[in-house]
């Protein structure tokens, strides 16, 4: 009767969490006021062919401009991969919690990636340039994607909490994990209905998401240090290769190497560096940390 009781529990959460996203993703679609940011500085729809390649698709007799072709490729392909290794992850986790989580993160950070690959590669002109005087600065696509990734962070808020702390402190987790993600679907929903350019920005996302990953980063830290866990090693690298990954990515970005290339006809830009770095890390956590992570149990808290 209990396990009943719960099961019923579980899926009017589930159920109540599907009717709030499609609420919002309502509210953006009706309110939103993206078409008062324009694209800065002032770009029009031929400026903004301009400055990347691009190839006319003709489908059913219309004319379709899909931008930066390769670099799509990159970023639906890590789509795909991620959801499928957060399917694989979910269907191994064995009764784990933090299995299931890390499963979520991964479902949630792959279909993002997806959102994010159409609005700011593959379809950013038809998206945001298309019949305009001006290209707009973003669209509910990429607000999608800012909220995906609130959710995929947490989640793996949430598979930390479980496979890493005691129970005092995995409420606590759990606590910031649902504050941290309700503010800032707040903020953004906001910043896309009034509309505030800042609230919806990648920005504003490393702020509220930073840190997380140092504190997943110290807690691993910590761990390995007193009790040498191939599990925290495991997760050290998970987080290490993150920074790495960024950091190349900015480095890529400040040397203005995306330009040089694309003056030679090399289309390769500080996104590909990104997406090709996330495919491996995501390669990592299959092969690597789908393995290791497992939740914490009274004996292992004893050691």
């Amino acid at each position: 009767m209990l396990k009943l009781e719960e099961k019923n529990l579980t899926i009017l959460k589930y159920a109540t969490s599907i009717i709030a996203l499609l609420i919002i993703f309502t509210l953006i679609l009706i309110f939103n006021r993206f078409g008062e940011i324009p694209y800065s500085p002032l770009t029009t729809p031929d400026d903004w062919r301009a400055m990347q390649p691009y190839l006319e698709l003709t489908i059913f007799s219309n004319t379709i401009i899909f931008v930066q072709p390769t670099s799509t490729f990159f970023v639906y392909f890590l789509g795909v991969l991620t959801i499928a290794i957060g399917l694989q992850i979910i269907r191994i986790r064995d009764g784990h919690k933090s299995r299931l989580w890390w499963g979520i993160a991964l479902l949630l950070w792959g279909a993002g990636a997806l959102f994010a690959g159409t609005s700011y590669q593959a379809f950013s002109y038809e998206l945001k340039c298309a019949g305009r005087a001006f290209c707009l600065w973003t669209s509910w696509w990429e607000v999608v994607y800012l909220m995906l990734s609130a959710g995929s962070v947490n989640a793996m808020m949430m598979a930390q909490a479980h496979s890493c702390a005691t129970e005092k402190w995995r409420k606590v987790m759990s606590i910031y994990a649902f504050v941290n993600m309700v503010l800032y679907i707040a903020l953004t929903l906001i910043g896309a209905l009034i509309p505030i350019e800042f609230l919806i920005s990648f920005e504003l996302m490393l702020i509220f998401f930073a840190p997380n990953i140092l504190l997943f980063f110290i807690i691993n830290s910590w761990r390995y240090y007193q009790n040498k866990k191939r599990m925290d090693i495991a997760l050290l690298g998970v987080w290490v290769s993150l920074l790495i990954i960024l950091a190349a990515y900015y480095i890529y970005f400040l040397l203005g190497i995306t330009e040089t290339l694309w003056e030679h006809g090399v289309w390769f830009s500080e996104n590909d560096v990104l997406h090709i770095g996330l495919i491996v890390w995501m390669l990592y956590i299959s092969l690597i940390v789908a393995r290791h992570v497992k939740d914490i149990t009274r004996t292992s808290l004893a050691n």
